[in-house]
């Protein structure tokens, strides 16, 4: 996305498409590795020395109340964020603590007992070792 189209998004949500609102948004956009608010608040605050944590912090939950991103809850005490709003799970490495994405199949998300029910919001999470850290764990 560039950064009309970041601002045109933004307004759909409406969400005013302030200098330090697109910048995180964009961070997000482009980085898909689930960062949390100090991970982008580096990123973003030589570019920005206005930047703050409380503001990197406030514009992050004003993304997820606009339905913007997606909060990750995988770890205690760990609050990640994802652009990807799309259904879809996460594995958390135990060792590297990357996140990744898991794509679902339709056919997966079939469950019993749900047809009086309204589903909000659902997370899928794995956790164990990513295919790195076990080839490294093989390597020693």
């Amino acid at each position: 996305m560039d950064i009309t189209q970041i601002r045109r998004h933004l307004e759909m949500h409406d969400v005013k498409p302030s200098h330090h609102r697109i910048k995180v948004y964009q961070y997000l956009v482009e980085n898909r590795n689930h960062p949390n608010v100090d991970m982008i608040y580096r990123e973003l605050s030589d570019e920005i020395p206005t930047l703050s944590r409380t503001t990197v912090y406030n514009t992050l939950n004003l993304f997820v109340e606009r339905d913007l991103v997606s909060l990750i809850t995988i770890a205690e005490n760990e609050m990640r964020y994802d652009a990807d709003t799309s259904m879809h799970g996460h594995f958390r490495c135990r060792h590297c603590g990357t996140i990744y994405d898991l794509r679902l199949k339709d056919s997966a998300l079939e469950f019993e007992n749900l047809d009086n029910f309204r589903v909000d919001e659902s997370h899928l999470y794995f956790k164990g070792l990513c295919a790195n850290c076990l080839a490294e764990a093989g390597n020693k």
